[in-house]
């Protein structure tokens, strides 16, 4: 394109942020030049939406520009889409110099300062613009002599579209058609027009082929290719103004209707010996056949390419014949009748002359006799036309059979498979002498041939088919005398113990099926049988007892049944089901008396679950939803397995979070005061004292990072039982914490977590790999697992129990979330930060440079989110305010005038401080708690607050999101977002949990048009990830990614 364009010219047209938003565009290959001359060029930018781009030469020397994105009336720069085609166009060698990084122009801080009036494109693209009404018109035209074709119109509004080929390149390129009153930044098409015009504009490509008729080329029609004609068809039938024009007549609406044509066809004898066919209405018919459409009566009838091609040589009979009469032969009348009126039937309706009545079909009866004599299958095949028998191994009968009118498709079709059943064949019949192939005959081709013929079978072919209800069965059930085992016993209805072994034996080596002592050939080939082979396959070496069962162990039978495809093969014992289910069985463990009047009934069965495990030498996860009482249960089994404890002198060990430390320690002290429990914390010469001085105790507290730290003590010391309190702490196996704490010994282990999955179903695999490994053998294996088959295996080692079915009388939870507008100032700091890191981030983003630089760009959108929460966070001596922290300051009144009780969270610490300033100075009483605040005061605050103590809490998300019971408060605040779901919920659990009274607000502060809204669409993907697993979804994203960033930073 002869036009004269430089970057000093595209940053004076576009502005500096638009300029650097297309080269981002530009660099990365974004940018589709469609066609280009030197006149005008036309291009597609590529993105979230295509936007077509043109840019055309002014006559002048200049240009000018146009696009389909939405811009704001208010920026008279062109767009980031216009510049990307203009770099493209002045580099023509492909060579772009790096754009040295600019500060942020004014022009961009005035768009930000109107901020108000911006939407997002996909909004802005589709509420504003007008929708067009647009008709179709669907036209019978002469393409070439005697070639019949459909030309298609378009109509906006009243005016006829009078180039048709023009507006399509129009309407692909997104220009302004003037003659049409379109202007692609105003008007839009409903989907159903729009998805036709797309298949139009596809055409064009086609034109090429029909260049050789006479059809006019640039007029208001353009001709349909057939290669398009059967797309086009839905799309016609789906629009609601389409209008079929042919030989004159104009009818609305497009519809391809079904039945016979409209034409009268007549056999009849001429008394000469000689038969004539009549057609008539023939001429009534249009015939369009490229398309293999009849247009006859206002109707549309859609042919096969078959049923076109018949049509189209009875009509030029009809026409090449002066009477309209086709003469038919005296010798061709039984042909004619057999092969030409069934297919004349589909056309119309037929008429057949009295006279010729004796050459009327018959139906056809084929009749299959079956025999066996001397191990051999015999056949007999007749094929029966009222009192006409044809054998089709007698050559004659097959040839000459005079006034019979055959089924010869019907017939073809039975001896076909005769054919592939290798039957020899002899004058005297057919025979099978061969066992496989007889099988293959009686199981696979008899039933299809069921369905054409009569089938007479003599007993001793009938025996040959088991038809016994077999019902092949496994029986699973715990062995008594090792109760860590499994047995698996093979059983089938109707075959004798004796035999099982054999047709087990049968199933090892994929034999298709298994000869019976009476001789009866049972198959191997059904569902069940295919089930039953897998499962033997997948199972150890190990050869078969007298009994035609396997003895397994209980975890290695659990993985042979993960392989299982079909569950209804396998029978549970009650001993098996009772495993399965063990916290809906029947109670068999007496409860700690000091507990029994306490304890609900879901948590009665949680601790009867552990002890089944423990009695199993199971571990398990207690994933009881947040609020629950997992603290409880775990107590209630330490008290059960306290004389062993004391006689073994094997303390139990609680590991947790620094946060709850005291909080397990008072939970003993209140349901288990006979109980001996320490927390082991300090310094170093305080722990090893208090280490060394343990005497009688029976419980041991310490943190993880404690844990880490005096990993030399904890490691040789073994311990009765071990429970990892919010056990996610390890839940990447490589971290110094999952390396410390697989190091435990203990003869049970026990995860306790309201969220045994936060990011990825890997998670479960590294909590189960401590607690029991033996479950699942490598991250390996266990990545190559489905969804259900890690569901399967889990479920009698994972309890999770959700508040809602468990607690009925817990009051619900009701979820807000406040959206905010920024202020202007913190618009513009917004603005100048996203656009750094924009062209930063987005100048090479992919997965590699995500990985390599991914402490980076967090650290650029948490930028972004302290500038939501309170530019005050990074900006020192900011004087400027924050609607966030304004709405806060509301809330926390309208809260304090109604008596509401508040938790205020938020992962800045420095964001508390700002809010804990303020309360001072309004003088409201508050708790405060963060990483700093000791363990045991924690504890101390929170009892306070339960109590009625102060009416508002500030808690570091991280430090006091999990562990703490906070039932006192009614009301949530999350002041800012986190990227999991998870953590959110376990810091609104604090309030939501047993011994709420009261209806639980919670509400979360969220900044409009920010990366605050798109986290919260990222978190709605995360959500109930463990609810999936179970369920059986699909494994859903759950990692920041790539095309999370582009979206983010798009906003």
């Amino acid at each position: 394109m002869n036009i004269n364009v430089t970057q000093s010219i595209i940053k004076d047209r576009c502005g500096v942020v638009s300029f650097k938003r297309g080269t981002a565009f530009y660099q990365t290959n974004k940018v589709v030049i469609q066609y280009r001359t030197n006149q005008e060029c036309s291009a597609i930018v590529k993105g979230a939406e295509d936007f077509h781009v043109r840019v055309e030469a002014d006559g002048k020397g200049g240009f000018k520009t146009s696009c389909t994105c939405p811009t704001l009336a208010s920026v008279r720069k062109e767009c980031q889409h216009v510049a990307a085609v203009l770099l493209a166009l002045s580099d023509q060698k492909h060579q772009q110099k790096e754009i040295p990084e600019q500060t942020m122009s004014a022009d961009v801080q005035q768009l930000f300062l109107n901020g108000t009036k911006l939407k997002s494109r996909k909004q802005l693209h589709f509420e504003t613009r007008q929708v067009l009404k647009s008709i179709f018109t669907l036209e019978s035209v002469e393409a070439a002599p005697g070639k019949m074709m459909f030309g298609i119109g378009v109509q906006i509004g009243q005016a006829p579209i009078e180039n048709i080929r023009l507006f399509l390149e129009q309407v692909q390129n997104g220009t302004r058609i003037p003659e049409a009153a379109y202007d692609p930044t105003l008007h839009c098409f409903e989907k159903e027009t729009d998805d036709v015009l797309q298949l139009l504009i596809k055409v064009l490509d086609d034109e090429k082929a029909l260049l050789g008729t006479s059809f006019v080329k640039n007029g208001p029609t353009m001709l349909i290719p057939p290669s398009a004609w059967l797309q086009l068809v839905p799309l016609l039938e789906s629009s609601q103004d389409v209008k079929l024009i042919y030989n004159g007549n104009e009818r609305n609406g497009f519809h391809i209707a079904k039945g016979p044509l409209p034409l009268s066809i007549d056999l009849s004898e001429t008394g000469e010996g000689v038969h004539v066919l009549t057609i008539e209405g023939m001429d009534k018919l249009l015939f369009m056949e490229p398309y293999h459409v009849v247009l006859a009566e206002g109707r549309l009838v859609q042919l096969t390419r078959e049923e076109a091609a018949t049509l189209g040589e009875l009509k030029e009979l009809v026409e090449s014949s002066v009477s309209k009469r086709i003469p038919v032969p005296a010798d061709q009348t039984v042909y004619f009748q057999e092969k030409i009126i069934p297919a004349l039937r589909n056309f119309g309706t037929i008429q057949v002359q009295e006279a010729l009545s004796a050459y009327e079909r018959q139906p056809l009866v084929a009749k299959l006799y079956l025999d066996r004599v001397k191990n051999r299958l015999l056949a007999g095949l007749e094929f029966h036309y009222g009192q006409h028998i044809i054998d089709p191994l007698d050559s004659k009968g097959m040839d000459s059979s005079p006034g019979v009118i055959r089924n010869r498709v019907k017939e073809h079709e039975i001896l076909e498979m005769m054919e592939e059943s290798s039957f020899a064949k002899t004058e005297g019949g057919y025979f099978l002498h061969n066992e496989e192939l007889e099988y293959e005959f009686l199981y696979h081709m008899l039933p299809r041939l069921q369905k054409l013929t009569q089938v007479y079978a003599t007993t001793s072919v009938r025996n040959r088919i088991f038809r016994e209800n077999l019902q092949p069965r496994i029986n699973v059930k715990i062995k008594k005398e090792r109760t860590n085992w499994l047995e698996f016993k093979f059983e089938l209805t109707g075959i004798s113990e004796q035999e099982i072994k054999n047709v087990l034996a049968a199933l090892e080596v994929k034999r298709k099926y298994y000869r019976l002592k009476d001789g009866a050939l049972l198959s191997l080939e059904t569902r069940e049988f295919e089930e039953i082979q897998r499962f033997l396959a997948a199972g150890p070496v190990q050869p078969l007892d007298l009994e035609a069962g396997l003895n397994l162990p209980l975890l290695e039978g659990l993985r042979m049944l993960d392989r299982a495809d079909d569950e209804s093969v396998f029978q549970f014992e009650e001993s098996f089901r009772s495993f399965l289910d063990m916290a809906g069985s029947e109670i068999n463990y007496p409860l700690p008396p000091s507990l029994e009047p306490i304890l609900r009934d879901y948590q009665a069965k949680g601790f009867q679950w552990m002890k089944r495990l423990a009695e199993y030498g199971f571990g398990g996860i207690l994933a009881d939803d947040m609020g629950l009482g997992k603290t409880l249960q775990s107590i209630a089994f330490i008290l059960s397995v306290l004389p062993e404890i004391r006689m073994n002198k094997m303390p139990a060990l609680i590991v947790c979070p620094a946060a709850v430390t005291y909080n397990w320690l008072h939970e003993f002290l209140t349901f288990a005061p006979d109980i001996n429990a320490i927390v082991i914390d300090g310094n170093k010469s305080q722990r090893e004292k208090l280490g060394a001085s343990l005497g009688e105790v029976d419980v041991i507290i310490t943190t993880y990072t404690l844990l880490r730290k005096d990993l030399h003590w904890y490691e040789t010391s073994p311990f009765h039982s071990v429970f990892f309190d919010e056990a996610q702490a390890f839940k990447n196996p490589t971290t110094q914490t999952f390396r410390a704490v697989k190091k435990i010994t203990a003869n049970h282990k026990f995860a306790l977590t309201g969220t045994p999955i936060e990011n990825s179903i890997e998670e479960l695999w590294a909590i189960f790999h401590i607690v029991f490994p033996e479950l699942f053998r490598g991250l390996k294996e266990y990545s190559h697992l489905t969804r259900k088959q890690i569901a399967r295996r889990i479920q009698p080692f994972m309890l999770r129990r959700l508040k809602e079915d468990v607690l009925s009388e817990l009051p619900e939870k009701i979820e807000t979330v406040e959206s905010i507008e920024l202020l202007p100032d913190q618009k513009k700091l917004y603005a100048a930060y996203l656009s750094k890191l924009r062209l930063k981030t987005l100048k090479h983003l992919d997965k590699e440079t995500i990985r390599k630089n991914r402490i980076k760009i967090l650290a650029g959108l948490t930028r972004l989110r302290q500038i939501c929460c309170h530019p005050g966070l990074f900006v020192e001596n900011y004087q400027g305010r924050s609607a966030k922290f304004d709405q806060l300051i509301e809330l926390v009144d309208e809260c304090r005038q109604s008596g509401r009780r508040v938790l205020i969270f938020s992962q800045f610490t420095k964001m508390l401080e700002l809010i804990r300033r303020e309360f001072i100075i309004q003088g409201l009483p508050f708790f405060y708690l963060d990483g700093q605040t000791p363990s045991e005061e924690r504890v101390d605050v929170c009892n306070r607050f339960n109590e009625g103590e102060r009416d508002f809490f500030l808690i570091s998300l991280k430090a006091g999101g999990t562990g703490l019971n906070l039932a006192g408060a009614d009301t949530v605040i999350l002041y800012d977002l986190w990227w999991n779901p998870a953590v959110e919920e376990q810091a609104a659990d604090r309030a939501h949990r047993m011994g709420q009274q009261n209806t639980v607000q919670v509400i979360k502060l969220v900044t409009r048009g920010t990366i605050e809204e798109k986290m919260n669409e990222l978190q709605e993907k995360k959500r109930h990830l463990v609810e999936e697993l179970i369920d059986n979804g699909e494994k859903g994203q759950t990692t920041l990614t790539e095309e999370d960033i582009r979206e983010i930073l798009s906003m």
